[in-house]
């Protein structure tokens, strides 16, 4: 059994992916938007390569836990998702993921062309491991 993270942005989509044991997100690739349908298929491909039984999309949020414009246009790729997955999707608050995935690729003195290539990666894997360190530990919601 294995979950899978999707960081949607205009642009790319970070994908991640958990270990079997539901204990480590991994960057798994970065899908540059094509459109819902391809989009979609791509996820609806990775989904399978991987044995995925459930995906975790990052809903942004504002910081006061309110949706915004980004998070209407996430939930419109996530009801297109939903109708083509033969897995449940779920939607995950994704707040500040992207920018602590950049706080920490330059901690680790990446190049700036590099961080441009994996953020989306590392943002996913940021909401898949809070996801599942949530799980581990009995909560619903990101660990406080």
């Amino acid at each position: 059994m294995r979950i899978m993270a999707l960081d949607i942005g205009d642009r790319t989509i970070g994908v991640a992916c958990s270990d079997e044991g539901l204990i480590l997100a991994s960057p798994v690739e970065t899908i540059a938007r094509r459109g819902p349908k391809a989009d979609s298929m791509r996820v609806a491909a990775l989904v399978k390569e991987r044995g995925v039984t459930r995906v975790i999309a990052g809903l942004p949020l504002t910081l006061r836990g309110a949706e915004g414009p980004q998070s209407a246009k996430v939930n419109e790729f996530v009801e297109v998702l939903r109708r083509r997955l033969q897995v449940p999707v779920e939607m995950f608050d994704e707040r500040l993921t992207t920018r602590e995935a950049e706080r920490t690729l330059i901690a680790a003195d990446m190049s700036r062309a590099r961080r441009k290539e994996i953020i989306d990666q590392m943002a996913a894997v940021l909401i898949l491991q809070t996801w599942l360190d949530a799980r581990a530990h009995g909560q619903t919601g990101p660990p406080s």
